[in-house]
């Protein structure tokens, strides 16, 4: 429709015939009815005799913008997480359900305990060089010769640990780097 007609209608200015033909046709016209109001905002916004339109400052555009991404990001995670919890849920419900739960659970074990027997059985230890050496001591010197073997252990870089004296038997645990094994053997057999 014209919209100089429209204005003419609402300020008065449009003829009886016309102004009933426009009303009639408003009732059942959609779009009509836009148009009109429209043209209602644009008048409401005229200034005197002016021509020139002042219409109503728009909102921000960019913060309603930021408005509704904050509003479908909130509702994007909230959804994920309840997503993810109601799968979790699901998941845990059908695992405790599971008739074969035990029974996977000592298969897991005993793969589990054959694992660290195969790692056990591959780990072997640092081979001990242990000798044994045997020193007559006179009757009532025993303390007095084992204090001598410390004395040479800890002289040549090693360390000695005397145990309990047993049936006039005294027994030394020496340790000592490999490289000075020769001088303590002979200097403890010297004692002898």
């Amino acid at each position: 429709m014209n919209p100089d007609k429209l204005f003419d209608y609402l300020e008065g200015r449009l003829p009886t015939g016309e102004r009933a033909a426009l009303e009639e046709r408003l009732i059942s016209d959609k779009q009509l009815q836009r148009e009109l109001a429209v043209a209602r905002q644009i008048q409401a916004g005229m200034r005197g005799d002016s021509r020139e339109v002042v219409l109503p400052a728009r909102p921000d555009v960019t913060e309603k913008g930021r408005k509704m991404a904050l509003r479908i990001g909130t509702a994007f995670i909230v959804l994920m997480g309840v997503n993810v919890g109601f799968g979790l849920w699901l998941i845990a419900r059908h695992e405790t359900r599971n008739p074969n739960h035990e029974l996977l659970e000592n298969q897991m074990r005993q793969q589990i305990a054959k694992s660290l027997e195969r790692a056990a059985a591959t780990f072997t230890p640092a081979p001990l060089d242990i000798d044994e050496i045997r020193v007559p001591a006179p009757s009532g010197k025993l303390e007095a010769v084992a204090d001598e073997v410390v004395k040479i252990a800890s002289r040549l870089g090693g360390v000695a640990v005397k145990g309990l004296p047993d049936n006039h038997r005294l027994g030394l645990l020496v340790d000592l780097p490999a490289n000075r094994y020769a001088e303590v053997r002979a200097a403890i057999e010297s004692i002898a």
